[in-house]
């Protein structure tokens, strides 16, 4: 059981991010990852159509005897988890609360959330931010900033350079000198790191939706005894549509061409 892969899905290819991470923090299991490339973006969906897509994703990816679920997009993380964790039977994990948690860990007072608009709009980050402080009976403060631009920037490849530099300033001016911690709450956003750090700082601590889950993934695993006892892991890569496509931005995520991709329909 415990050679058994690990699944993830998310909209599109922002959560090649959590994929990198768990190949560095568990490289020895084995990923089938699923992106609904055909569907993305799910942040304009409504709350019924994102719960009843991510269990059309889950249940693909059952198909493979997994031992874990990660749900590596935002919006399924905030309006489908509980649908999930009810239907299957294997562990399932979001990327917004193991976010959460370390950053409330490492915050005193003041955190920061930067976002797609329909993450910061639906309200999830900071909800689960005030109460994780609660746990902790600490007041925190929330303050939440949309990026629009970050995701294409990060799909185009401009990762750093002035453009990208002064459309971050733009966004994260805002936040400067006001917060200790800076989630940021998008998967595509680590790969903007860099100029994210130029920006706010180095004294704000950056935490991202990717570290985490696959952190969060390897104690639960630790835990149950579903540590992989395989020499080297794989990665194996499933796409509703447009292969090439993801193809081509997904060697932007994992720093390495990937050699194939499965085009499939969900039944």
């Amino acid at each position: 059981m415990s050679n058994r892969p690990i699944g993830v899905f998310d909209s599109g290819v922002g959560g090649l991010t959590v994929v990198r991470a768990l190949e560095r923090i568990l490289p020895r299991e084995e990923v089938i990852y699923f992106g609904d490339t055909a569907r993305v973006p799910y942040g304009i969906k409504s709350a019924p159509t994102i719960r009843r897509f991510s269990i059309e994703n889950a249940r693909f990816l059952a198909r493979f005897k997994i031992k874990l679920l990660i749900v590596a997009c935002n919006s399924s993380s905030a309006f489908a988890l509980s649908e999930l964790r009810k239907r299957f039977d294997f562990p399932v994990l979001g990327v917004i609360n193991p976010t959460v948690e370390k950053a409330v860990r490492l915050a005193r007072k003041k955190i920061g959330i930067i976002a797609t608009p329909a993450t910061i709009r639906s309200g999830v980050y900071q909800d689960s931010i005030q109460r994780a402080g609660r746990r902790e009976k600490r007041q925190i403060e929330v303050f939440a900033q949309e990026c629009p631009l970050f995701v294409p920037l990060v799909e185009e490849g401009w990762l750093e350079g002035k453009i990208s530099r002064q459309i971050a300033q733009r966004y994260l001016n805002k936040l400067k000198n006001r917060i200790e911690v800076l989630i940021l709450g998008c998967t595509h956003y680590p790969l903007l790191k860099k100029v994210i750090r130029k920006v706010i700082g180095e004294k704000v601590i950056l935490i991202d939706s990717a570290t985490e889950p696959a952190r969060a993934a390897r104690d639960i695993l630790r835990k149950e005894g579903l540590l992989s006892s395989s020499h080297k892991g794989k990665t194996i890569f499933y796409v509703s549509d447009f292969p090439e496509r993801f193809k081509e931005i997904g060697r932007r995520f994992l720093n390495k061409d990937i050699e194939e991709v499965r085009c499939i329909r969900l039944e």
